[in-house]
């Protein structure tokens, strides 16, 4: 066996976006585009020789086969150890524990996260660096530039790896540890939640829920944390089998995609609790009996009611979001006298707070969820996080939430999405907006009247590092507000989203529905922005 030296042309499409690079699977399996990008990243970290690294995804069409490239690349740069996923599994926010736990040089995870799987679907990858967290925009961008000029990838000529098999494997020199991440994982949520109560919280037989998998990684975490230490009944989690292609399942954990989920928990005989997760693991979706709850709202919750939950019993530093996420959480912050911070979209924005000790926890609308535990989101934590605090108050989530409201009022909010626009007319859009901006601020909409609006921009307050272009803000006084900004997770075509938020203190108007609570701002935004004009369309995709 030797190291094969393989010549190669660049490619011009590799940047990646904020979770790494993302592209249509057949693309991917283009030949040398992964083994591109893969050099590319051994070649910008450097000095990895001799280092460890973990890998894994979330199962999805072309994991293993791209899995055992990546093997066989990282023997012929020299990497000493890969801690690899049994059968390939390994969530984001294993990944990043497990990067921490060991004090690993980085991890390669491969998962388009939230988006559809399939020989027809996408595929991802990205890198998560020595803290856990994703790579920062500095590191990335250096991933794109190398790929524009990469010549040769290297290849170690050895037979595939049996990936079914727990255990030591060697290739060359390198050592290839194929273990079962739900072991580590399980144990380090066991201390931060009280196991013993929501043990018993099942154990009465009166609590019911139902975690919905989606057929993507987080399955084998489940059933071994609900189904095995919780005690909860065979059966509670369901689309419990990481499959290729999620068994036609969109793995987004919203009220569109995870309709199964959303049908039991709304019918007559619906569990106390239910919760999904994403492809990757890191994003969750928390419902009660017949009650959904933002994201926005469940990072308000989940701070408000730290107290109660034995790894955030000491209090919190300070808090996070995502400048498009309602402003729930601030009035929280203010309330416990703490620092709450806003930042771009991404999570690799949160990295710099929580290793600073600046924040504890911290969240995104976009179903994400995560504290200082790692440096990911992570879906499982957050739903085991509601179910300490369900067993600890022993009240429904529709009263916590609504006691919630009573408390700090009500932010309305919403996002919708219009996927598949042509990127010409997306661009054109966002840079109207970007034209008019100076011109806003005094306007008045009906009785909204705009204080101030802006492109966000965003200086780290740890390093100093400036990002600029994050999404335009319309901000109305009283508290409402109307963001835009284009994804960076899809894989083709533009994705605008648009994000709607109303607050409300008074208690008689706060069971109003969401979307009619928004109707002004709704039809606001489609004037300011022209998206009818400019797109063609009528309504959203999606509406979360």
């Amino acid at each position: 066996m030797s190291i094969k030296k393989i010549s190669t042309r660049p490619f011009k499409d590799q940047r990646p976006g904020t979770s790494g690079l993302r592209k249509k699977v057949t693309t991917f399996q283009q030949p040398h585009y992964l083994e591109n990008f893969i050099q590319s990243i051994f070649d910008v970290v450097g000095k990895i020789r001799g280092k460890t690294i973990v890998l894994g995804g979330d199962g999805r069409f072309h994991n293993k086969e791209a899995l055992q490239i990546i093997v066989k690349m990282a023997a012929a740069n020299g990497i000493g150890r890969i801690m690899l996923g049994l059968k390939g599994i390994l969530s984001t926010p294993a990944a990043s524990h497990i990067i921490r736990k060991h004090n690993l040089l980085g991890g390669i995870i491969l998962s388009a996260s939230h988006n559809p799987g399939g020989l027809e679907g996408d595929f991802g990858i990205k890198y998560n660096v020595e803290n856990g967290g994703p790579s920062p925009e500095h590191l990335t961008e250096s991933f794109y530039r190398r790929s524009l000029e990469i010549d040769t990838y290297y290849l170690f000529d050895a037979p595939d790896l049996d990936l079914e098999q727990p255990g030591e494997n060697r290739m060359g020199d390198m050592v290839v540890e194929i273990f079962d991440s739900t072991a580590d994982y399980t144990e380090l949520m066991q201390r931060l939640f009280d196991f013993d109560r929501m043990r018993k919280l099942f154990g009465h037989g009166k609590f019911s829920m139902v975690y919905d998998a989606m057929n993507a990684v987080t399955g084998p975490y489940a059933k071994a944390i609900f189904e095995g230490h919780l005690g909860a009944s065979r059966g509670t989690v369901i689309n419990g089998n990481p499959l290729p292609d999620f068994d036609g399942i969109h793995p987004d954990p919203n009220l569109k995609h995870a309709r199964e989920l959303v049908e039991i928990m709304n019918s007559e005989s619906a569990p106390d609790f239910g919760a999904a997760s994403d492809g990757d693991g890191d994003r969750n979706m928390i419902l009660g009996r017949r009650f959904f709850l933002t994201p926005s709202d469940s990072l308000a919750v989940l701070a408000a009611n730290a107290d109660l939950v034995p790894g955030y019993s000491k209090g919190l530093s300070g808090v996070a979001r995502s400048m498009p996420t309602s402003m729930a959480v601030d009035r929280v912050a203010e309330a416990m006298g703490i620092q709450c911070y806003e930042t771009p979209t991404g999570w690799k924005f949160f990295g710099n707070l929580l290793d600073a000790g600046r924040v504890t926890l911290c969240g995104e609308e976009s179903f994400g969820t995560g504290s200082d535990h790692i440096r990911e989101k992570d879906g499982l934590w957050a739903v085991l996080f509601w179910l300490n605090i369900l067993a600890a108050k022993g009240e429904s989530v529709e009263k916590i939430v609504q006691e919630h409201w009573r408390k700090f009022g009500r932010n309305f909010y919403s996002r919708h999405d219009y996927e598949g626009l042509e990127s010409d007319s997306a661009n054109a859009l966002m840079g109207h907006l970007r034209e008019i901006l100076v011109g806003l601020a005094g306007s008045s909409f009906g009785h909204y009247e705009v204080d101030a609006a802006d492109d966000f921009s965003y200086r780290d307050p740890v390093d100093g590092s400036v990002s600029t272009g994050q999404g335009i803000r319309i901000i109305f006084r009283g508290s409402s507000r109307i963001v835009f900004r284009l994804s960076g997770t899809g894989t083709e075509g533009a994705t605008l989203r648009v994000y709607l938020e109303r607050y409300e203190m008074d208690t008689e108007r706060q069971n109003q529905d969401t979307q009619e609570a928004l109707s002004d701002l709704i039809a606001i935004a489609d004037n300011i922005a022209q998206i009818h004009t400019r797109t063609g369309r009528d309504v959203p995709s999606v509406i979360t």
